[in-house]
């Protein structure tokens, strides 16, 4: 069963994968075995794919680091639930095929190391017999997301999802 891993206000980019772990520093190969390393060193080393991230306020400020969400996509993450996020974290994640709920509500109720199931594409976290509501990703998104993201869509279609025909 999936688990949660939660986190505070203000985790930044640097938080989520330390510039001295980029790519370039430690290898494309293996630079998402670092995330968190500072916060929580077992977090890489733990997290199984359909696990969820919930953080607080500003998730993902700081520098535009594409890497720090890739690190976490190269894990398995699928979706995040946090308060609210920084803004060009928030779209990295969307172009890389991470999904951003937002939902204080959510994030209030759920606690570290939860067993959760995400009905993504309801926008619904369940909790034993507790059933939490999302506002479900919108259609476009979804479109996107069933080819990964919307980088890979764009590249199988030459257009954003939602976009007619060229």
């Amino acid at each position: 069963m999936p688990r949660v891993w939660k986190f505070g206000d203000s985790i930044n980019t640097d938080d989520i994968l330390p510039g001295k772990y980029a790519p370039f520093m430690v290898g494309e190969d293996k630079f998402q075995a670092f995330a968190f390393a500072h916060l929580r060193p077992e977090f890489a080393e733990g997290f199984k794919p359909g696990d969820l991230l919930v953080c607080g306020r500003n998730t993902g400020l700081g520098s535009s680091r594409e890497y720090a969400p890739e690190a976490l996509r190269k894990l398995g993450l699928k979706a995040i639930i946090a308060k609210s996020y920084a803004r060009i974290f928030y779209r990295n994640l969307v172009n890389l095929g991470i999904m951003p709920f937002e939902s204080a509500e959510v994030v209030g109720a759920l606690n570290d190391g939860d067993e959760v199931e995400l009905v993504f594409e309801q926008g619904l976290v369940k909790r034993g017999n507790q059933v939490f509501k999302l506002n479900p990703p919108p259609a476009f998104l979804l479109q996107a997301l069933g080819e990964g993201s919307i980088l890979e869509y764009y590249k199988r279609h030459a257009r954003f999802p939602g976009e007619a025909g060229r």
